[in-house]
């Protein structure tokens, strides 16, 4: 069926993301101090503790390493703050990813040698298409503060008359403060300055000649905290407990992600770019977007070719009992449970059978059906696929009995469904809210962060009944759109990408 009409799109801004990463801040003293910018940049969207992994040390290199690529350390092997032996080439940066690959115009901003030059077994950030360095003169809190500063003007000037699509700007002061005065008074210091610096890089971007036009994202980020006396490599949760910040067209303000990992970073950079993400790059992060905590199929007509085997299943018991199917019937079959279906025929054939009979039959019927003829409707294993891969918890809920749904498992395949809900396990099936709250439930989730994929108006009454936000995709009855509900001719092309954007507009 064809899309309803819409009324014309406005002119679609330019997409540009910033990110900043402050060095060694840990999360609670930012927590304590008066940080407006990143306070703003939080209240526009989220801001999120973020635990180091447990394999990746709590330095520098290792943790900048998984922000700038979104792959984690046992893939870009720096593990420590010398990067030699790293796997850099083979898992680059998002600046230089974005510059090689496409062509697109990157800009990074760093003193810190091994993210910008040979140093050490870098750079990190290897090909951006411009670059502004400026080493500290000594090794020492307040010549990091005057590198920040120069790092900061040349950043601010840059990004207010340059054009970069994706930026990188390092500030490294609270950490050297860090490890040469403890997170004392100067250390707090030196954090309220980054946050004072931050505030004009944004004020450079909101200045921009362009800026009316543009869509921006906004990520602020730190690496690892620290020890109370200055130092951190440890495991400890002081030291383990990192934080992100970020808001922009692709994020819910105040809705942050269940998860927030460093990794994640480099993936919603490419996310809110409109860059997907190649398989061949194997990136371990997601995008922050607000997106479905899970994801509830049905079954017959949505994944499998089985709702045409219902219909003529029913048909040809319809007939050898005198009635003759039409479109008058299609509510009382379609997306029904076989009592549903067997009732509606012992009362259109002027009960000839008893209804336990003619749902004896129709189980055996569609079952040999079903056993038969199964075969997956275009795009069904490929999305399953991808949510799999993707971690998304996925569920099955159906009207039809458990052996059906069973045999319709093996080609699917069982695995790949954390909760499975058939005919006769709720205490009503479809239209009613039960069998997508017993889904819901059953995985630890609210239905109003999931999305149900229907493909009949029974099937969808049941889904938003329960709350669900309603993806359908009809087979033989047209379903109209509406709100809460999106409508599409097949299952081919849908991605996580797609379903956060329902998610996203449902509570928007």
């Amino acid at each position: 069926m064809s899309e309803p009409s819409q009324p014309a799109s406005p002119p679609q801004k330019a997409r540009r993301v910033l990110v900043v990463g402050i060095d060694g801040v840990r999360h609670d003293v930012l927590l304590a101090l008066p940080t407006p910018h990143i306070d703003a940049v939080a209240a526009a969207g989220f801001l999120a503790a973020v635990e180091v992994a447990d394999g990746t040390p709590t330095m520098s290199g290792p943790c900048w390493a998984t922000i700038a690529t979104g792959v984690t350390v046992d893939k870009h092997a720096v593990w420590s703050n010398d990067f030699s032996g790293n796997r850099l080439g083979v898992f680059p940066d998002f600046t230089t990813r974005l510059a090689r690959q496409d062509g697109r115009r990157t800009y990074v901003a760093a003193g810190w040698d091994p993210l910008v030059t040979v140093a050490h077994g870098g750079p990190l950030f290897a090909h951006p298409s411009r670059l502004s360095y400026s080493a500290p003169a000594a090794d020492t809190p307040q010549a990091w503060e005057d590198c920040d500063e120069q790092i900061t003007r040349d950043a601010v000037r840059v990004l207010g008359t340059d054009d970069p699509e994706a930026s990188f700007v390092y500030l490294g002061a609270p950490d050297e403060t860090a490890h040469f005065l403890g997170c004392g008074d100067a250390y707090e210091r030196s954090v309220v300055r980054a946050d004072e610096r931050l505030g004009r890089l944004l004020a450079a971007v909101r200045g921009r000649a362009g800026y009316a036009g543009e869509d921006w994202t906004v990520i602020v980020v730190t690496d690892h905290g620290h020890v109370r006396a200055g130092g951190h490599g440890g495991r400890s949760g002081a030291e383990r407990t990192a934080w992100v910040a970020c808001s922009g067209p692709d994020v819910i303000a105040g809705r942050a992600p269940d998860r927030v990992r460093h990794e994640d970073v480099a993936a919603h950079v490419y996310a809110a770019l409109g860059r997907t993400a190649d398989r061949h790059w194997t990136l371990d992060g997601r995008p922050f977007t607000a997106g479905p905590r899970a994801v509830l199929f049905d079954m017959d007509g949505t994944l499998v070719d089985t709702e045409s085997l219902w219909w003529r299943t029913v048909e040809a018991l319809a007939r050898e009992l005198g009635h003759v199917l039409g479109d008058a019937d299609l509510p009382a079959v379609l997306g029904r449970s076989v009592h549903d279906s067997a009732a509606h025929l012992h009362e259109t054939t002027g009960g000839r059978r008893t209804v336990e009979e003619i749902a004896a039959e129709l189980d055996r019927r569609f079952l040999a059906e079903v056993q038969e003829r199964t075969v997956a409707r275009p795009g069904a294993v490929e999305l399953l696929d991808l949510l799999e891969r993707d971690g998304v918890p996925l569920g099955l809920v159906s009207a039809s009995p458990r052996a059906v749904v069973d045999a319709v498992l093996k080609t699917l395949g069982a695995h790949r469904f954390q909760v499975t809900v058939a005919e006769g396990e709720t205490p009503a099936t479809k239209p009613a809210p039960d069998p997508y709250l017993a889904a819901a439930r059953a995985l630890g989730v609210a239905p109003t962060a999931c999305v149900a994929v229907e493909d009949t108006p029974v099937g969808v009454a049941s889904a938003e009944a329960a709350g669900c936000v309603v993806l359908a995709v009809p087979s033989l009855t047209p379903i109209p759109a509406a709100p809460g509900r999106t409508v599409r001719d097949s299952l081919e092309g849908i991605d996580l990408d797609g379903l956060r954007a329902l998610v996203a507009a449902q509570d928007a």
